[in-house]
């Protein structure tokens, strides 16, 4: 396997195996878990692309075939192998004051034939390409962080609406067209029905300007802190102004030198002013670079509390965590996939992550 960060050779072992005997029960046949094991130990590996000859070649096997089976008509439990990931990550890595971070990933293709795949914007590549996207859901705590739920985005002129399309890369048939967004609400609502035990949701300026998604966890009560445009509306006494020019406003006495959590360099430390909003619980927090002032960063913080979300650690770690995820690590490395087979390596992909994850932040992982 290839080397992680902060983690012996013997200690990723043992928490990749804790991790897998908490799903090897989702598959039925001795056969299929001992290749879904093999298919975890290939994707964590240094192997530059992973298709299914390279990972069956790193297993051993001759052809690709049994790889291919394992992602197409194999018998397994996918949904429930999501679901035991988030339950092993709670047991591990749960915090009453957890959050949920929101985010997508592009993964690069050069053909048309998978599924979700158009040329759109994904910020992985800081560009308009050929590309999927995935909605991610991640939790974080100070005991460490991975990733817990997944959905691909489909476009709806592209593919919903393309109902043929859809069935030859075998998307789910009952699929209807949500933005991310919504995908993204859909995954806070199955957290919050599983019990997660969270106190902040935090996400990018492409969902902190959704209005419909911050009033959803408005009702439902939750805290967040969620990155807005500088162009942003902020609604004030006298009527909506810009994100930007409320920032301009803002006096010398107004900022406050406050840490965003340690970074590879050390402490990450910005300058920070807080502005109320006629909303309940609502404020516009404003973030400026000390070495380049001109570049700052917004964001909406809603509390239910009556405190100041970014004064307490809740928000502060929400801060921190907003961009945790790896920026396409895994683009365009597993060649042409259907809904199907992208349904199916996703949460294998996830048990993986999930396992370094809970082996750098839960001591009572074996060390092997």
């Amino acid at each position: 396997m290839a080397r992680v960060e902060h983690l012996t050779p013997g200690r990723l072992q043992a928490g990749l195996d804790d991790a897998f005997a908490r799903v090897a029960g989702r598959f039925k046949r001795r056969e299929v878990r001992l290749r879904a094991r093999r298919c975890l130990q290939g994707l964590l590996s240094g192997l530059e692309r992973k298709t299914g000859w390279s990972l069956a070649e790193y297993a051993g096997e001759a052809t690709p075939d049994g790889m291919q089976r394992l992602f197409s008509t194999a018998r397994w439990d996918v949904e429930g192998i999501r679901d035991d990931i988030r339950d092993y990550i709670i047991d591990h890595l749960g915090e009453g004051d957890g959050v949920l971070i929101g985010d997508d990933t592009g993964f690069e293709k050069r053909g048309m034939c998978s599924a979700g795949v158009q040329r759109q914007h994904t910020g992985t590549a800081g560009k308009i390409t050929n590309c999927q996207i995935g909605v991610y859901l991640a939790y974080a705590t100070s005991r460490g962080r991975a990733l817990m739920n997944r959905e691909l985005y489909l476009p709806r002129e592209s593919w919903i609406a393309d109902t043929a399309r859809c069935a030859a890369a075998k998307a789910p048939q009952d699929v209807r067209f949500a933005t991310k967004p919504q995908l993204l609400q859909a995954m806070i609502e199955r957290a919050i029905t599983a019990g997660v035990p969270f106190g902040w949701v935090t996400a990018d300026e492409a969902y902190g300007d959704n209005g419909p998604l911050r009033r959803y966890l408005e009702e439902r009560q939750l805290n967040y802190v969620l990155a807005v445009a500088r162009t942003h509306h902020i609604t004030t006494a006298t009527g909506p102004v810009r994100a930007e020019t409320i920032a301009r406003k803002i006096p010398t006495t107004g900022w406050q030198r406050l840490s965003c959590g340690k970074g590879a360099k050390g402490e990450r430390r910005y300058d920070q002013a807080l502005v109320a909003t006629i909303g309940p619980g609502r404020h516009l927090l404003v973030r400026r670079s000390i070495h380049k002032p001109s570049e700052l960063a917004f964001f909406l913080c809603h509390t239910n509390t009556g405190a100041v979300a970014p004064a307490g650690e809740g928000g502060r770690s929400a801060l921190e965590h907003r961009r945790m995820f790896p920026g396409g690590q895994e683009r365009d490395r597993h060649g042409s996939l259907s809904g199907q087979a992208l349904s199916r390596l996703v949460p294998v992909h996830d048990l993986g992550h999930a396992g370094v994850g809970v082996s750098r932040g839960d001591p009572r992982v074996p060390s092997g």
